[in-house]
């Protein structure tokens, strides 16, 4: 550790399950273990698992902190045995097992990359948890390809928002869905050629048609969906045949009743996957991924950042109040 390390730091506790119950506290600084570096924060993001976690809804696993925060960017402040990748003082984002709410925090170094050139800390820190979890399940598990076509519900999400640039840079078609006609057009801002007002049309009937459009077939070949309950059966009605629909979410229900027979008939694919548990490697190799895909779109403007909202560390609960409003587009991030 740095001599000039502290041995103590803020952090956040949640003490209940209210966003008013997440409260500062002190706790000792961290120490690297084989393979991880200590980071010293400058900038944390919030999602949607921190609220579920607040609330004792989604535990920690075995062995993570059990602060809150899954995502920050910040300084390499110290190694631990076996990191050759990076060095003191590197400028890092990164995917966090836990403790991101706090001033240090530790993270294995194969879940670390690199600050995009040309981007400031909080916007770095907005990266990680979203683009992630973006690339795992549409290009790795869902395979999506140039040409094809996306419906990605809850378009002006901190996922919606990266999911949109992503798929459009990479030559998908992409349609999505959100609750007003403000965030309907930041989506097509971002690059979806079709945005659904959820509240005003039945996103089934427009999804077909999108897959006619641009694909000669009625319904899209993929579907992000983070929603669940009834969506379920509507994605189903929406996807082309041999389509693949990815839920990482159920945030309306995850049981269901569906048709098996139109799947079966259809041909489709339903999986879907949490990222927190998967171990470093599986981790570091979506950041290979990201690294060589992404990043260089990142640092040339064509896609970018979209924050909400910035908060200081000590204001975590209205930044969670805020996240439980839905009242954002994009991203809530926590400075230190």
């Amino acid at each position: 550790m740095n001599e000039l390390t502290p041995t103590t730091m803020t952090v956040i506790e949640a003490k209940g399950p209210d966003a008013s119950d997440l409260v500062t506290s002190e706790r000792p600084v961290p120490v690297p273990g084989k393979g991880e570096v200590l980071i010293k924060i400058a900038a944390a993001g919030i999602n949607r698992p921190d609220v579920l976690q607040r609330k004792g809804l989604y535990p920690a696993p075995n062995g993570a902190s059990d602060i809150l925060g899954l995502e920050a960017a910040g300084t390499v402040e110290a190694i631990g045995e076996g990191v050759s990748n990076l060095n003191i003082g590197d400028k890092v984002t990164a995917l966090l097992n836990g403790g991101g709410y706090a001033q240090y925090a530790c993270t294995p170094a194969l879940q670390c990359l690199a600050v995009p050139a040309g981007l400031s800390m909080v916007e770095a820190a907005s990266l990680p948890e979203t683009f992630f979890t973006v690339w795992s399940n549409l290009f790795d598990r869902a395979m999506l390809q140039p040409g094809e076509t996306l419906l990605i519900h809850g378009g002006s999400s901190g996922i919606g928002t990266a999911a949109i640039q992503i798929a459009a840079a990479l030559g998908v078609h992409v349609i999505t869905t959100a609750g007003s006609d403000e965030k309907c057009k930041a989506c097509m801002e971002l690059g979806a050629e079709r945005a659904i007002n959820y509240t005003d049309e039945d996103f089934v009937e427009v999804t077909r048609e999108f897959g006619k459009k641009h694909g000669g077939v009625s319904g899209v070949n993929v579907i992000l969906d983070m929603v669940g309950g009834d969506y379920v059966a509507k994605n189903i009605k929406s996807l082309a045949p041999d389509g693949r629909l990815v839920n990482i979410a159920f945030l309306g229900g995850s049981k269901v009743e569906i048709d098996l027979m139109t799947v079966m008939l259809k041909r489709l694919t339903m999986t879907g996957s949490t990222l927190r548990a998967r171990s470093p490697e599986f981790k570091g190799d979506i950041a290979k991924n990201l690294e060589k895909t992404v990043w260089p779109l990142l640092e040339s403007g064509s896609i970018r950042p979209v924050v909400h909202a910035t908060f200081s560390l000590e204001m975590a609960s209205k930044a969670h109040a805020l996240m439980e409003s839905s009242q954002h587009i994009g991203k809530i991030v926590l400075e230190t």
